[in-house]
């Protein structure tokens, strides 16, 4: 499997545990049941992303195309993800669907410069 369609699939799976988690915690205490936060998954997640992107577009611009915007979207998506962190995630449902959004673009336009060849 390529590297581009692994970081899709992180990006998607990012958003989807960002998204979803915080509403299944909230509910969970009505449930009576606690569970601690996992941020060593959410960093997995941060890291997984910024190693498939730095590989897939690494090897994109350096060997096929030589654009830099789906570099430029993908710095820009993961600063979204830092900056989810550094806020503590106050804003989780504006720099999350933002990195995803940014990412996955990022990704599918390398993958289109690099079928276009």
């Amino acid at each position: 499997m390529k590297y581009d369609h692994l970081g899709i699939i992180t990006s998607i799976a990012c958003a989807i545990h960002c998204t979803l988690l915080p509403l299944l915690f909230s509910a969970l205490p009505f449930l009576g049941i606690r569970l601690p936060e996992a941020s060593w998954l959410e960093w997995l997640m941060i890291v997984l992303s910024l190693v498939f992107g730095l590989a897939s577009l690494h090897h994109g611009y350096r060997r096929h195309h030589h654009r830099v915007l789906p570099l430029v979207l993908f710095a820009a998506g993961f600063s979204c993800l830092l900056l989810n962190q550094w806020f503590d995630e106050l804003y989780v449902y504006t720099f999350i669907p933002l990195s995803a959004v940014a990412i996955i673009s990022a990704h599918s336009y390398n993958l289109y410069l690099l079928r276009r060849r």
